[in-house]
């Protein structure tokens, strides 16, 4: 009787956020296939969990490794698909194996988990109804300026080392598009820094350390921004006690007319940088 193939998400920083389901299914795999054995080895002492067989399964050797692993599985075995961090096939391997498992009407379980990405576009308080995730920021400056006409919220990873310049490209083309920059999430040492591309461009001018995923506001469709009726929302909520800066960037990401021109429209001048 075949196997199956189970996708276990891992912790992205907190150990404490690993389901008792996905400690279940890793306590009983016949083999865990996972990008970094000695990292997945580490993870399974941590938690007080008896290794089985580890195998790697890697970008540099997905297509090999895909066909071996579900001949495993025909042949009756438990797989375990996990990531360095996260859940496996989001900018992880994964794809090939799964897609091998179909082709073979092998069984497939998906556990729900940690993922940067749901966790950094909710943190990042834009619009959540509509969002696109890129994998990693592009590099060219035409590529980014596409990135910058979705209507949908994007979300892309980048590099700390990367982050100054791709902000600083970003801020060129549209400095008052609301952002926020998720780093280190559920970590000891994670930080959340909302606002402008401008405004983030400048503060991360320096660098910084750590996993940084990057999430912009979709841009405003044209003919659906209205600045009259986001200047009217936006004196409603200074009336009711909001700070006009903050408020203009929420009004701002909810209606896609730039925060500055809210600003301006609600007191006739120019915000202090």
């Amino acid at each position: 009787m075949p196997g199956k193939l189970t996708v276990c998400p891992t912790p992205i920083g907190n150990l404490g956020d690993l389901t008792a389901r996905a400690r279940d299914v890793l306590a009983s795999a016949d083999l865990i296939a996972c990008e970094d054995t000695r990292r997945t080895g580490r993870l399974l002492e941590l938690l007080e969990l008896p290794a089985p067989r580890l195998v790697s399964y890697r970008e540099q050797n997905e297509a090999e490794r895909a066909r071996e692993l579900a001949q495993v599985i025909e042949r009756g075995d438990s797989v375990v698909l996990v990531s360095d961090a996260g859940t496996p096939g989001i900018s992880d391997p994964g794809y090939r194996l799964i897609r091998a498992c179909i082709d073979r009407d092998l069984e497939i379980e998906v556990l729900p988990g940690p993922s940067s990405v749901t966790a950094a576009v909710i943190a990042s308080g834009l619009p959540t109804h509509r969002w696109r995730f890129l994998g990693f920021l592009p590099r060219r400056a035409g590529e980014l300026e596409r990135v910058l006409q979705s209507p949908e919220t994007i979300i892309a990873f980048e590099s700390p080392r990367r982050l100054p310049e791709s902000l600083s490209a970003l801020a060129t083309l549209a400095p008052d598009r609301p952002a926020a920059i998720c780093r280190e999430l559920t970590k000891l040492h994670e930080e959340i820094a909302r606002g402008t591309l401008g405004e983030l461009s400048r503060r991360f001018r320096d660098g910084t350390r750590g996993e940084i995923v990057v999430v912009i506001g979709p841009a405003r469709e044209t003919g659906t921004a209205d600045i009259g009726f986001a200047i009217d929302a936006l004196r409603g909520l200074v009336r009711a006690g909001a700070r006009p800066r903050a408020a203009a960037s929420v009004v701002s990401a909810l209606t896609g007319v730039p925060a500055n021109d809210l600003y301006k429209g609600l007191t006739g001048r120019e915000p202090r940088r």
